[in-house]
């Protein structure tokens, strides 16, 4: 068996027997939750590499726990949902699921989504916990930032911003590629979110130094990682 540890969140007992055993008989470890809140405290003592997120629970939502582990994680999660509808799907993704499969579905299919997600969690390097740029450091396990020593108390959407441009430091990114990587939604090409959020980066990064550039603008393009000197 491996070490990769999949939480399953569905409170159907048969459901949640037939993905246990088809984990485990695949070679993951399995972490059991049959509740939003289970799940919320599974998710703090354990862990986790992968969730599969039943939409429809009791009590606490698959919707409410998305949102909640969501403020904490980048952890990648498929939803599980019996409603084959689209404004629910759009919602699901828009809400932070990297991906989703309808009950009932093939165990192939869902094994092969699985591998996809847990193959892009491994590439963008999820093993070292900091991310180092001149002084400026990501940790990636508490999603905060540091100049020096100095926190930055990034928003959500400013740390995935600076991390996706110190992960690839040479690689331009349009705001087309911002927009679409970090918010998960369609960019319609006259929305200044972008330039607020990295002007805000910039304006935290600049109270502890002033003088030094991060975030180069490459005009009529997108924007860069400054290139070290």
């Amino acid at each position: 068996m491996n070490s990769i540890n999949i939480m399953i969140v569905e409170d159907d007992n048969d459901i949640h027997q037939m993905l246990k055993e088809l984990l485990t008989n695949t070679g993951y470890k399995v972490t059991s939750a049959y509740s939003g809140t289970e799940a919320i405290l599974q998710f703090k003592v354990n862990q986790i590499d992968l969730i599969l997120l039943d939409y429809m629970l009791p009590g606490m939502t698959g919707d409410q726990v998305l949102s909640e582990i969501r403020n904490q994680s980048h952890i990648p999660i498929i939803a599980l949902t019996a409603i084959d509808d689209k404004s629910t799907i759009v919602a699901m993704l828009k809400n932070g699921a990297n991906d989703y499969i309808v009950k009932p579905f093939d165990n192939d299919i869902l094994k092969a989504r699985i591998e996809v997600q847990l193959r892009h969690e491994k590439k963008i390097d999820t093993n070292n916990q900091f991310l180092i740029y001149k002084t400026l450091k990501l940790d990636k396990e508490q999603f905060e930032g540091f100049i020096d020593t100095e926190p930055l108390n990034l928003s959500k959407k400013e740390y995935e911003i600076l991390q996706l441009l110190m992960e690839h430091p040479k690689k331009v990114y349009t705001k087309n590629n911002l927009y679409e990587t970090v918010w998960k939604e369609e960019f319609f090409g006259d929305d200044n979110t972008i330039n607020v959020h990295i002007s805000n980066i910039r304006a935290k990064i600049a109270k502890y130094r002033p003088n030094d550039k991060y975030i180069q603008t490459v005009w009529g393009i997108g924007f860069k990682m400054v290139d070290e000197a």
